[in-house]
């Protein structure tokens, strides 16, 4: 390519690259990205949300397997004594 041909797309390039800097500045686009970052926010609060709900959840299910344990650990001490006293 000579040198005028990479002038050319130099010239080209900047004018290209001058233009989308005006593009993506202009109330439209700001509009655009309002839009979006609005959507992104309500998508981050039922996520949030959701997450929230699963470790209510879990914490319940945590709760009841403790309980479990528990009544499973009374029980055999209660064998374990009752055997202790038939020896």
């Amino acid at each position: 390519m000579n040198l005028a041909g990479k002038i050319a797309l130099f010239v080209g390039g900047t004018l290209f690259g001058s233009a989308g800097f005006k593009l993506l500045g202009s109330k439209d686009a700001r509009k655009v990205y309002m839009h979006v970052t609005a959507a992104a926010l309500r998508c981050k609060d039922q996520v949030m949300h959701d997450v929230e709900t699963v470790q209510e959840s879990c914490s319940d299910i945590l709760a009841d397997a403790k309980a479990i344990n528990e009544e499973r650990a009374a029980k055999a001490e209660a064998a374990f004594i009752e055997d202790g006293a038939q020896a």
